[in-house]
């Protein structure tokens, strides 16, 4: 018979160019207990990847680039994943918004980008970490690192970031005491760590670039948001 993911010849139980099973288990009450262990397994799944990016999180996003891509959550989906954490938690207590607030003119472009990017966590930490993808490479441009990996490596820290945000506002929500606020704090400070950490653990002049290419790469990111913004009132108000 033939693999029906890659059509090559198969005589096991599994295709030896692909390794598609000949035979998919049926989805059954099983198949779906088995895939939430999966993700949240502490040895391989989200749990174990956020005890690690507690831990050592440059070092552990380094073994990840450049060694074993098996046992971490994939960056992209943790991001989302951390992100859709903090903003069921946000909702769930009514806390204000301290992560993308805007108090202007409620009709207007900015207004709408910065709703977009309350109603879409994942997708915003990633175009923000692009900018500060850029400012690091920028800053770090001697290490070996490309922009992808470095975006990678963002990815991971700031859903970390999102899960500091997620245990701010269930604090504040419990509370009612202002602590989003230093959630933000923690999570420069926690950024700025992570980051120096993963390019070289060794030297202090890391960190001071760590949170250089942070706070630069946040406010180039606001400055491009409030660009668009502009552009689309010129081009709508003709």
């Amino acid at each position: 018979m033939n693999c029906k993911n890659c059509s090559q010849e198969v005589n096991d139980n599994f295709c030896s160019h692909c390794g598609q099973p000949t035979a998919v288990k049926r989805i059954d009450g099983h198949y779906i207990v088995h895939e939430i262990e999966h993700v949240l397994h502490f040895e391989r799944g989200i749990l174990f990847t956020v005890k690690e990016l507690i831990i050592a999180p440059g070092e552990t996003v380094r073994n990840y680039i450049l060694d074993n891509r098996n046992r971490l959550v994939k960056p992209i989906i943790f991001i989302i994943i951390t992100s859709l954490i903090y903003t069921i938690t946000a909702n769930y207590f009514h806390v204000e918004d301290g992560y993308m607030k805007y108090d202007g003119d409620q009709k207007s472009a900015l207004s709408s980008i910065f709703k977009w990017m309350n109603a879409h966590y994942g997708y915003a930490n990633i175009f923000m970490g692009a900018f500060i993808a850029l400012w690091a490479k920028l800053l770090f441009k001697k290490y070996q690192f490309n922009f992808f990996e470095i975006l990678i490596m963002l990815c991971f820290v700031m859903g970390m970031g999102m899960l500091f945000y997620a245990v701010a506002a269930l604090v504040q929500g419990l509370t009612h005491l202002e602590v989003m606020p230093i959630g933000t704090v923690v999570i420069y400070i926690y950024m700025t760590w992570a980051i120096g950490q993963f390019f070289d653990k060794t030297k202090k002049v890391s960190y001071l670039k760590a949170f250089g290419a942070t706070i630069l790469g946040s406010i180039t990111f606001v400055l491009a948001v409030v660009i668009l913004s502009l552009l689309i009132y010129s081009v709508t108000k003709h």
